[in-house]
């Protein structure tokens, strides 16, 4: 059976083609600038092939996807796409996958202004889907649903009650499907049913969440994804008198927004929003990139020990997304600096580990720590292919 795993942007659609259940990935890509100039990538067969095409709207993506779907020999009709699962980034208060239907789609519109640049695509994306392949059940994967089992202290902001009770002022958290996925895996991985962990997921976008008893019970990113730690552009938490003061001094909301979100975080500090970048610039001993490390990594460690005091009981701490899984300085900075959690660091296995490195998953702490810790890979789009085909 054939499911397609998408997510749409405003002028972009991520795809992954499936064989389920037996969870093949069979082809996967981009398509890019839709609205202006497009392009498209393919990877197939251990091949890329990348495309230059006019991509007026998400409806023609998805028309010239079907067609290389065809092209490709991994369907031979439409009729072959049984299911089709679409990642939303705001589902307020829907706690799960749901089924595409008119309330829905209401309800992610109705979301959009808690998430204005991610939501209205999504909506867009599966009208367009829905319009192109309208025999293959829809079905909408939130990366909030994972978190909505926060407790009230966590989720609440100590402000006006008419902020969350009128505006849905609150915590929301983000990356649930990413959270999910590497709670399976290390449920496999320990051979335990149930688990308590604190999963770092450090890429571009960063977040770190506290798992108890397989239930988010705290994470980071709050009402919207710049808060909690620094990132590639994004501040991650400032004191918010900063946003109201910037204001008074001149510049307007929107170039605010626009510099806490794209403009700050490791590029601010480093001039470089590459994690790659800033360890080449710490080894020819630039001390933009040195600070902006040091940065980077004392936020983690203060999320990682709060999460810590929060479980109390921890069965293990997971690295995960590009930086996680990749930067094998970033996760040592990291752990020697939770040695007073008697975590232990075994640098020969932290050095063997990378998505670059045949070994892209396993353990990097000695037998003697205290608290063992992982690399994991995630892996989002098999998580919302698997979310998919299982309403069949």
């Amino acid at each position: 059976m054939k499911v397609l795993s998408i997510n749409a942007g405003s002028s972009s659609l991520k795809f992954s083609a499936y064989e389920m259940p037996e969870q093949v990935l069979l082809i996967n890509g981009l398509f890019e600038r839709i609205g202006l100039d497009g392009k498209y990538t393919i990877k197939v067969n251990g091949e890329k092939i990348t495309k230059e095409v006019d991509l007026p709207n998400h409806t023609t993506a998805f028309k010239i996807l079907v067609e290389e779907l065809i092209n490709y020999g991994i369907v031979k009709d439409l009729e072959e796409i049984k299911a089709i699962g679409h990642r939303c980034v705001q589902g307020g208060s829907i706690n799960k996958s749901v089924v595409v239907d008119d309330d829905v789609m209401q309800s992610i519109k109705d979301n959009a202004p808690l998430a204005p640049l991610h939501n209205p695509a999504s909506a867009i994306g599966i009208e367009a889907a829905k319009e192109v392949i309208p025999n293959a059940l829809h079905v909408v994967v939130f990366d909030t649903a994972f978190h909505t089992t926060i407790p009230e202290e966590n989720y609440l902001y100590p402000v006006d009650k008419n902020w969350y009770e009128n505006y849905r002022v609150r915590r929301y958290g983000f990356h649930g499907t990413s959270y999910r996925y590497i709670l399976e895996r290390m449920k496999q991985i320990l051979n335990k049913d149930v688990v308590n962990l604190i999963v770092c997921h450090i890429g571009n976008g960063a977040s770190i969440c506290a798992i108890k008893n397989n239930e988010s019970i705290n994470t980071t990113m709050g009402f919207t994804p710049v808060s909690g730690l620094m990132m590639s552009g994004r501040c991650g938490d400032i004191d918010p008198s900063i946003v109201t003061y910037m204001i008074e001094q001149g510049m307007s909301v929107k170039e605010v927004n626009e510099t806490l979100n794209k403009k700050s975080g490791l590029f601010a500090i480093s001039g470089y929003s590459d994690s790659r970048d800033i360890e080449n610039g710490i080894k020819e001993g630039n001390k933009d990139c040195v600070l902006a490390q040091k940065m980077f990594v004392r936020r983690i460690v203060d999320f990682i020990a709060k999460y810590y005091l929060e479980l109390q009981t921890v069965d293990a701490i997971v690295f995960t997304a590009g930086i996680g899984e990749n930067s094998i300085s970033t996760r040592k900075d990291i752990l020697n600096e939770l040695k007073p959690l008697r975590i232990v660091l075994d640098e020969e296995k932290n050095n063997s580990i990378a998505g670059y490195n045949e070994n892209n998953e396993g353990i990097i702490t000695d037998a003697n720590s205290e608290i063992p810790v992982y690399v994991v890979p995630t892996d989002e789009e098999l998580m919302i292919a698997k979310d998919a085909y299982s309403f069949i």
